[in-house]
């Protein structure tokens, strides 16, 4: 999952409007001494015996070509070495950079130390060992340094992977059309694959987002519905409507379960499940918020939450926390099992919030008010980190969420616009990544994002998904994909 990283607080302009309903490296090694050892022993071993004048003589001049070429050696190997770094950090807390250096010269005068000095640095991996007096090789510290500098290496890029892509834009990829009048919400099933919306003529359909058949259309409501809900698993569906009735649906087969979710007093705006799908939680114009158990279709829990209309509900990834909104300005955050309000969110606007998502950590709460904004909550400390602007939203409860670009690692926000537009900001830094400015005729009033899909519905009876552009190096899949994505999307007229 992306990061959210915590911005400083933002403001934008007051209105306060009732919203009209969309029910619609290891450590170094000197290897100084071992050299001088190393010579030491070969020059006593090979050495004839002298007269004792003589062989002083003889052994001083020596040891000390001897302390030359230890000096040059160990010189030339600290310079190999620091050709080749590794990422790990020191004990400073930076990391070494790898980078080649001009070798220097070596302190020896030899002729033998300048060569040897050159062509340890020249080739710092390809270091000759010295050989012992039995003929064997001994351990090479450059050697060790190397290969320990290219497995980190290696390790490294295998770790990050290969660099991020920029954002890339979104193209309407279908339309699907069946709904007889306006679509209030649409949202995709937990895998992806199938897509559920909900409208004003009182119908629930559910469409394969890959070839965009509309494979079943639930009736059931007596008036128009406003809000549908996945199960985690995908195979159950929950809506709500303006009969003050949540249904249950099996997605498989469209048929309905037998028990409805009665209890509110009336319309259902929204509702959602939690992260198990063993609860469900609902927001009504009649200003309370219900926690229901979904097997035995009750209510657990009633909350007094708000002293206007309820306009949308969510919970936490984890179950443990709902969050609610209202017209009254005010998003609240509950305890599930104790059903205690954990934390009150008011901007010193005070305009109304029509809808509120958890982002996908958990970590903070999306508002959207009437007074044309998007505002990012930290929940925990009662701050307004972001504000997002650039859409129209003064009177119809419009939705949205979360969705991730550069292969998930950035994330953005997205939004309807009453102008018809779909809107989409990069989360920290509040830039406009994309505008759609005719997504729909009319009001888009809810957006759904996953996994490079976006599905967008509105008053104008549509529901549109959008499929991010194609790379052209991607091969002969994307080449298939990008079909779809030409001039003349693909129209999807239901036929049942």
């Amino acid at each position: 999952m992306p990061s959210y990283a915590e911005p400083s607080p933002s403001h934008s302009h007051s209105a306060s409007h009732s919203p009209e309903r969309r029910r619609v490296t290891p450590p170094s090694r000197s290897s100084n001494s071992a050299v001088s050892n190393y010579d030491s022993a070969a020059e006593h071993q090979h050495s004839p015996s002298r007269p004792r004048s003589q062989a002083n003589s003889r052994s001083r001049s020596r040891s000390n070509s001897s302390h030359s070429r230890s000096r040059s050696r160990s010189r030339s190997r600290s310079q190999a070495g620091s050709d080749f770094h590794s990422d790990r950090p020191n004990g400073n807390g930076s990391y070494y950079s790898r980078r080649r250096t001009r070798s220097s010269r070596s302190g020896s005068r030899s002729s033998d130390s300048r060569s040897s000095s050159r062509s340890q640095s020249r080739a710092p991996t390809r270091t000759p060992s010295p050989a012992s007096s039995d003929g064997a090789r001994s351990v090479n510290s450059n050697d060790i340094r190397a290969a320990e500098a290219e497995l980190l290496a290696a390790e490294t890029a295998a770790e990050q992977g290969p660099p991020p892509r920029p954002f890339r834009a979104y193209r309407l990829k279908a339309t699907l059309r069946g709904h007889k009048r306006g679509v209030a919400c649409a949202r995709f099933s937990p895998d992806g694959k199938w897509i559920a919306s909900c409208g004003a003529d009182a119908s629930v359909r559910i469409w394969e987002v890959g070839s965009g058949k509309c494979i079943h259309v639930l009736m059931g409501h007596l008036a128009g519905v406003s809000t549908v809900s996945w199960a985690p698993e995908g195979g159950l569906l929950a809506s709500g409507g303006d009969d003050k009735v949540i249904r249950l649906w099996n997605a498989i087969t469209g048929e309905p379960y037998p028990v409805p979710l009665v209890g509110h007093h009336n319309y259902v705006y929204s509702i959602a499940f939690s992260p198990k799908g063993n609860m469900l939680v609902s927001g009504s114009y009649d200003e309370a918020v219900f926690l229901w158990d979904v097997r035995g279709a009750r209510v657990m829990r009633s909350l007094p939450a708000h002293s206007d209309p309820v306009g949308g509900v969510d919970f936490i990834h984890d179950g443990t926390m709902v969050a609610s909104c209202s017209s009254d300005g005010l998003t609240r955050v509950w305890d599930t099992s104790t059903g205690q309000c954990l934390r009150t969110l008011v901007h010193e606007d005070n305009a109304a919030v029509t809808s509120v998502r958890f982002s996908p950590n958990g970590k903070y709460i999306l508002a959207w008010t009437l007074d044309s904004s998007v505002r990012l909550w930290n929940y925990v400390d009662g701050r307004c980190l972001k504000t997002y602007q650039g859409h129209k939203n003064a009177k119809y409860s419009l939705g949205g969420g979360f969705g991730t670009y550069s292969d998930g690692k950035q994330a953005f926000v997205v939004s309807g616009s009453e102008d018809g537009g779909i809107w989409l900001w990069d989360v920290t830094s509040k830039n406009v990544l994309q505008r759609i400015e005719t997504a729909h005729e009319g009001v888009v009033l809810d957006i759904d994002a996953r996994e490079g899909l976006l599905v967008s519905c509105g008053l104008d009876g549509c529901v549109r998904v959008w499929e991010v552009e194609g790379d052209e190096q991607e091969g002969e899949e994307s080449d298939s994909k990008r079909a779809l994505l030409d001039e003349d999307a693909m129209d999807v007229d239901a036929k049942i």
